[in-house]
């Protein structure tokens, strides 16, 4: 990498260590997550003031104007300390990003300012209970007015993340089914305080409710609040999905270190040796290892190739796809090795220190941002060059759709 990036780097991470005492994981540990989320929004704050808040952004909304490289370089130091970033990613990643793109007065430079700050935070509906991968298949309605020139939506959507806290959101529905089912969806941003809004937490296996349902009951909205053309919403979809391609990855699939994993083995003992010196033990090591080792190497390959002004292409999916599938099985394994004690559940960990926590988390990283099944149909067709699945819905009114 360039030495211009990597004196950036070496700032930002000198800049982290000066906050990491009053954000970091020693100050989240215990906090309710009420009062993680107020540490949180006090994080941004600090980002923003520093100017790490949206460092590819352009200059006209609150960002540096740096390129992808300088954020990822960023995100990748922030990641060791383990700040309060959970509650701001989606907000900032996709949906004010796409709003801005849409919207462009006053209001939305607000908007984006106090996002960018913490004080606001915008969710993501599109995901619904009988609609996961399959975006298009979407059965929330939008139905326009006649008179007022309004939209009614009416529907549920499921799997948004942090919608309990967001005070906007961007949704997609469906305003014509009498057309292919990628066709008859627009795209809105709405107020997640309006009448009609009703947001429910569902709980995960670990305990969190970071997602939620969210129902729309004859919500009203301005023609205004329309981002795109009518009927256009799959392709403002998709534009959305595409701003934030790159973020900080981590090869260990967000999950333990294998260096924690290693120094476990050292300690624990089998039939009166060091677990360490087992060759299941060490032929684990030496497969996650490996597979963590190739993880980084297509990581760097696509910095190498945004550094040299190329788009990277869909080698993201293989390391979603290996890293947290690797992570399950080694916290599986890791689990058993330490026996009844392997079992034991501590709230007071981090999905990164506990195994039985990245365990009890790891199936909900594989479904969020792409399931394994999405993921797979990726890599065959535009990796291996494989034909597409059969689409019997291709081109079919999506009123036609059996269901």
């Amino acid at each position: 990498m360039n030495s211009d990036l990597e004196s950036y780097r070496a700032r930002a991470t000198a800049w982290l260590a000066t906050k990491a005492a009053q954000f970091g994981r020693a100050a989240r540990r215990g906090l309710s997550e009420a009062d993680d989320l107020a540490l949180g929004r006090r994080w941004q704050a600090e980002k923003f003031a520093a100017g790490y808040a949206a460092i590819s952004w352009p200059r006209e909304h609150g960002g540096q104007g740096l390129g992808a490289l300088e954020k990822l370089a960023f995100e990748q130091e922030e990641m060791k300390h383990s700040f309060p970033n959970d509650y701001f990613g989606v907000s900032l990643g996709m949906p004010v990003p796409i709003m801005l793109r849409y919207v462009n007065n006053d209001w939305a430079s607000e908007r984006a300012t106090r996002a960018l700050k913490g004080e606001e935070i915008w969710c993501q509906l599109f995901s619904e209970p009988a609609v996961g991968s399959d975006l298009a298949g979407l059965r929330t309605r939008a139905d326009r007015e006649e008179d007022t020139g309004d939209w009614i939506i009416n529907g549920q959507k499921l799997w948004t993340t942090w919608a309990q806290y967001a005070d906007y959101g961007v949704i997609v529905a469906r305003n014509d089914p009498g057309v292919a089912k990628h066709r008859g969806l627009t795209y809105f941003w709405v107020d997640m305080k309006a009448p009609g809004v009703t947001v429910r937490p569902v709980k995960l296996a670990e305990g969190r409710s970071e997602v939620n349902e969210v129902f729309f009951d004859d919500v009203r909205i301005t023609d205004s609040q329309r981002l795109g053309p009518v009927g256009g919403g799959f392709g403002v979809a998709m534009e959305t999905l595409m701003i934030e391609r790159y973020q900080a990855t981590d090869p260990a699939g967000f999950g333990p270190p294998i260096d924690l994993f290693v120094e476990e083995a050292m300690a624990i003992r089998i039939g009166g040796k060091p677990a360490i010196e087992d060759g299941r033990v060490r032929e684990r090591i030496a497969r996650t290892y490996a597979a963590q080792s190739a993880l980084a190497a297509i990581h760097r390959r696509a910095l190498l190739s945004l550094a040299a002004g190329m788009q990277p292409g869909p080698e993201g999916s293989v390391h979603k796809l290996v890293s947290v599938r690797t992570r399950q099985k080694l916290s599986e394994f890791a689990m058993d090795l330490k026996g009844v004690e392997g079992m034991r559940y501590d709230d007071e960990k981090t999905r990164k220190e506990s195994w039985s926590k990245s365990w009890m988390t790891a199936p909900t990283g594989r479904i969020a941002g792409g399931a394994d099944e999405m993921l797979l149909n990726t890599i065959a067709e535009r990796i291996l060059g494989l034909p597409q699945d059969h689409r019997p819905d291709k081109g079919v009114a999506f009123n036609d759709i059996p269901r």
